[in-house]
């Protein structure tokens, strides 16, 4: 009997050792990376001392191991043949918050449109994995206190916590960087961490003027002030990416983008106007096209400058606002409409109350007006609390407003409520699409705005603007007044051969209904306006393109004219 049980017995621990050796060669390589973590782990009770040299040592030894593991992957195959550049067309610096980074615009052989390249932080792939592991740390340790602080206040508070975190990592686990780098590596991290990751870097470059992405296949679009279209070296990893910017930009002005609700129109904190699109409703994948605002407005000195208006054609403008006509500016997309509309409003008087409505707010007026702002807004997912155009100005008649400013005329309610106001005595400014002012007459008196034609004699103006596909320049294509049966008369139009705008019928009804508005003869109106012209080309010689400089020149223009000459005489 007893023999029979030491067998037992020793048959019984043999097995057990066979299934400890089975057990350690099947789960050997499963618990490999766990390793450095036990082996870090102490045995003893720690104090609080010697966790924080522990914490430190064990995300050291899993940083290695990560490095190991990501650095040993098969090496992707080269391209077959490397693409020549061979044409250098721009190069210029950026300092993005105290970060210098540079920009090279060139060709590359075999491509249709050029590469705009951002110099993005050179860095090797483990110091590229040493500072996602200090993002991913960061995220999950940073604490976001923000109850009861304003929204830029709160982003200012996650921005100082981020750095201080970044610093007090890099230089526990990393002593030997110099402040330089650090500094660098420090910015990078930032920057990539808040907000829209690398897209920041194209937000803070004045030269573009459009960011877009198109999916997570190809790399982000940027349209440029002087090269038009370019492709960057940007791509953005996935798809999942682009959803989560445009959830949050959606997030930020409490709008959704969902399946359900599959388009965004919204805006940045900066401004800048945001559309944003999900798969499949665009076939090649999520989408985000942001317009940059300009974060120094255009002024009427500006326009002179770059040739967009002519001192002669802004000073008849001027003219017209002064004595309270009604202007339209007409353009196609991109043309410059709402940046013409903002130039307007460097030339109302001081003591006149102008109200702005917008769907996304674009204007800047001189701080010297008395300035009331609307925007509009959408319909929650309920389907309650949506606020019109119509609705905003509706409400604008009950405000005791001189001047209605309107961001674009869209509907036919709109465009009714409008001209009713313009008929009231009421002087009302806006945009509209059209491209030029032939093609506004045809698409205001025929459905789906279907207004009728003899009402839009009561506009002053129309001011035509176009942008030139293949130049790129933005130029003032037509000015034209409104005869009585509503049928527009070119005034002046630009000659594209030359660049210039040239003077193509005589006024039939302008000039006459100045006159019958401020008792000016044609002498007396000629006079003004070679005033005016003095003013503004004596704005371009000074190089005055502050737009409430502009506001207190304009004031001293309306209280003070003689003086405000003398000063422009005086040189």
């Amino acid at each position: 009997m007893k023999k029979q049980k030491q067998k037992k017995k020793v048959k019984a621990m043999k097995k057990k050792k066979i299934k400890k050796l089975i057990i350690k060669k099947t789960s050997i390589k499963k618990i490999t990376p766990l390793i450095s973590k036990i082996i870090s782990t102490p045995i003893i009770k720690e104090t609080p001392e010697s966790a924080e040299k522990t914490k430190k040592k064990t995300i050291k030894i899993e940083i290695k191991e990560e490095l190991k593991e990501k650095t040993q992957e098969k090496p992707q195959p080269a391209e077959k043949e490397e693409r020549k550049i061979y044409g250098e067309l721009d190069r210029y610096s950026l300092d993005i918050d105290n970060n210098p980074m540079e920009v090279k615009v060139y060709r590359k052989e075999g491509q249709a449109v050029p590469t705009y390249e951002l110099s993005i932080l050179d860095v090797s792939k483990p110091t590229k994995i040493i500072m996602d592991k200090i993002r991913e740390m960061i995220i999950s340790e940073v604490s976001f206190d923000l109850l009861g602080k304003e929204k830029k206040e709160g982003e200012k508070l996650i921005r100082q916590q981020f750095e201080k975190k970044i610093m007090k990592l890099m230089k526990e686990y990393f002593p030997d960087v110099n402040p330089e780098t650090l500094k660098k590596v420090t910015n990078h991290i930032v920057l990539t961490s808040l907000g829209l990751g690398e897209i920041e870097f194209l937000l803070k470059d004045p030269n573009l003027e459009e960011i877009v992405v198109n999916s997570a296949k190809e790399p982000v679009w940027v349209y440029h002030k002087k090269h038009a279209w370019v492709k960057t070296n940007i791509i953005l990893k996935d798809e999942n990416l682009i959803r989560h910017y445009s959830t949050m930009i959606g997030r930020n002005v409490n709008k959704d983008i969902t399946i359900l609700q599959p388009l965004l129109d919204a805006h940045l904190m900066t401004g800048d106007r945001v559309n944003a699109t999900l798969y499949p409703i665009t076939t090649f994948g999520n989408t985000i096209t942001i317009r940059k605002f300009a974060t120094v407005p255009w002024t009427i000195t500006d326009f002179i400058k770059v040739k967009t208006l002519s001192a002669e054609v802004a000073a008849l403008i001027w003219l017209a606002l002064q004595y309270e006509m009604s202007v339209l500016v007409i353009g196609g997309t991109g043309s410059g409409k709402t940046s013409a509309l903002n130039v307007l409003s460097n030339f109302f008087q001081p003591n006149q109350r102008i109200i702005t409505i917008e769907d996304t707010r674009e204007l800047q007026l001189p701080k010297t007006l008395h300035w009331v702002a609307m925007e509009t807004r959408l319909a929650n997912p309920e389907g309650r609390g949506e606020v019109s155009m119509l609705d905003c100005v509706v409400n604008t008649l009950r405000m005791r407003p001189d001047r209605i400013v309107v961001g674009e005329i869209r509907r036919q309610r709109e465009a009714e409520v409008l001209f009713e106001a313009m008929h009231t005595g009421h002087s009302v400014y806006g945009t509209f699409h059209a491209n030029n002012a032939e093609e506004a007459i045809v698409r205001l008196t025929n459905p789906p705005i279907n207004l009728p034609k003899v009402i839009l004699s009561s506009l002053g103006l129309f001011l035509v603007q176009n942008r030139n596909r293949r130049t790129g320049r933005r130029r003032t294509f037509q000015v034209a007044e409104l005869l009585p049966n509503g049928d527009p008369n070119i005034l002046m139009q630009l000659n594209v051969a030359k660049d210039e705008i040239e003077k193509i019928n005589p006024s039939k009804t302008f000039f006459k209904n100045l006159t019958m508005l401020s008792g000016l003869t044609q002498e007396q109106i000629d006079k003004d306006l070679e005033e005016k012209k003095k003013i503004l080309d004596w704005l371009v010689k000074k190089d005055i393109r502050d737009i409430h400089e502009i506001g207190l020149i304009m004031t001293d223009y309306y209280v003070d004219k003689e003086n405000l000459l003398k000063k422009v005489e005086g040189g």
